[in-house]
């Protein structure tokens, strides 16, 4: 299992994707109600009542409502055991590399409130290079960077363990907020994370690609509160995303495998070939190989 700010994996022994939806929950404030979770509680975004809000219940890679965190897994659980994941109710977890004991115990607790009997948590760049089929269980090291929703964990692992790591608060969801706060300060116009994000991958970039683009961005203007626009390219993006991309750029050997969802960011591969000028290898579904080590470290048994 992925447990991240914006998607939540579940896969079976085998590696199959049960679940793969984001990380938000529909609360009715009045009634204190989870309505729904996944992907019918993202459609509610911006379109229900005033009443109806979005909870995203993880943060930074870590659990920020613990209550939020375990209806949510709760729901995500009994729509998946219709396929019969979870006929043991055991569960590995990953966790980002940086996590504190409160903060590993939370997801736990969670996992476990949600319905499973034992959980196994489990470092996220060992499973990512586990779902990456790395040699990890070898005396040979192997680097990989783990660019997720909430944190980029940079790591190298041999001999079954994570023998150095640095884990980020920068992914997916920092360069969103990024780009939202680009717009705000240098046009003066106000508008949503969702924004950020649909901006992020239209035109969004880590280094040139052909067929560069400008859009049209709506939203409220920061002066008066009217509706405004403004229009902005590909360049400008790409200079907001690489404020970022090169806090990562901090590693050196033989070579790097890139895994998580912003693995997929156009271009950054080549980024960080070439500034590091180090070989950077990209697995084939990279946001899906922490949830598959998950289910190697299941299919291994517990420790």
């Amino acid at each position: 299992m992925i447990l991240n700010n914006s998607t939540t994996l579940l896969t079976d022994k085998r590696g199959h994707i049960l679940i793969n939806e984001p990380s938000v929950v529909a609360l009715d404030i009045k009634t204190k109600q989870v309505l729904t979770t996944g992907n019918e509680a993202k459609k509610m975004i911006g379109r229900t009542p005033g009443s109806i809000v979005p909870v995203m219940p993880i943060r930074g890679g870590v659990i920020a409502d613990f209550d939020m965190t375990a209806d949510m897994l709760h729901s995500f659980m009994q729509r998946s055991s219709k396929r019969n994941m979870f006929t043991k109710t055991s569960v590995a977890v990953s966790v980002p590399s940086g996590v504190t004991e409160v903060e590993r115990r939370a997801v736990e607790d969670a996992v476990r409130a949600a319905g499973a009997q034992d959980v196994e948590l489990v470092e996220a760049p060992m499973a990512a290079a586990l779902g990456a089929g790395l040699p990890v269980y070898e005396a040979t090291g192997s680097m990989i960077i783990d660019f997720g929703g909430g944190t980029c964990d940079i790591a190298v692992v041999t001999l079954g363990r994570v023998a150095s790591c640095n884990s980020v608060k920068i992914g997916g969801d920092a360069i969103n907020e990024a780009i939202v706060n680009y717009l705000k300060k240098e046009h003066g116009l106000l508008v949503g994370e969702k924004t950020g994000e649909d901006i992020k991958l239209k035109i969004g970039s880590a280094s040139e690609y052909d067929g560069e683009a400008a859009m049209e961005i709506k939203g409220r203007r920061v002066e008066d509160g009217l509706p405004g626009s403004a229009e902005i390219t590909s360049a400008d993006i790409r200079e907001v995303i690489n404020v970022l991309i090169d806090e990562i750029i901090d590693i050196l050997d033989r070579g790097i495998y890139l895994t998580g969802g912003g693995a997929k960011l156009r271009g950054l591969k080549e980024k960080l070939e070439r500034d590091i000028k180090i070989p950077v290898i990209v697995p084939n579904a990279p946001e899906t190989c922490v949830a598959l080590g998950t289910s190697v470290c299941l299919k291994r048994g517990f420790k």
